[in-house]
């Protein structure tokens, strides 16, 4: 009956270790060191798969004429889940191949998550400093276009629906700068 209590709490045992470890990884060099910072990425990577949870960093660049750069990456897991990995910012990778080379957009990419429930699709996207007449929502085939903003802030992201959707029979609301759009499946 002893080993059957050990094995019951061995989990809680291995997320504490992870959690533990993932706060020894804070510095994670993005920008500057994008591609140095790989190994402790992965690293990172499978902590947060360990711990399950979400990781968020961000940053930010100062570009030529002044124009800022904002970047960062969330991931986010349960415990034993694959981890889903999200990047968002308006820094813009122009050419992969050999030497990477990176662009400075005005155009943000907001964090947004999406969650598939049973009569729907729940759309949540992280739209901070913009008003919500500024919110424009297009859907073509099963891609769902969002873009929102003002000369200060505009942001932009296409997003693969995992169902089809009656676009006209939606949910919207904007609060705090949180955006939820509740899709009914077809």
């Amino acid at each position: 009956m002893a080993k059957n209590i050990k094995k019951k709490f061995k989990p809680k045992e291995e997320k504490d270790i992870a959690k533990e470890e993932l706060k020894n990884l804070e510095d994670l060099p993005l920008v500057g060191g994008l591609f140095k910072g790989l190994g402790k990425f992965v690293e990172l990577v499978e902590k947060v798969e360990e711990a399950g949870g979400e990781i968020k960093r961000k940053g930010e660049i100062k570009g030529k004429e002044g124009v800022r750069g904002i970047y960062g990456f969330s991931i986010r897991t349960g415990i034993g889940e694959k981890p889903r990995i999200q990047t968002f910012g308006n820094i813009k990778t122009v050419k992969e191949k050999e030497k990477p080379e990176f662009k400075i957009t005005e155009t943000r990419e907001p964090i947004v998550d999406v969650f598939d429930e049973k009569n729907y699709i729940l759309v949540v996207a992280e739209l901070p400093g913009v008003l919500e007449e500024s919110i424009k929502l297009d859907l073509k085939g099963d891609i769902l276009i969002l873009e929102a903003g003002d000369e200060k802030r505009k942001y932009a992201k296409e997003i693969l629906l995992p169902a089809k959707v009656e676009f006209g029979d939606k949910e919207v609301s904007f609060k705090n700068g949180i955006l939820e759009i509740k899709l009914k499946k077809i």
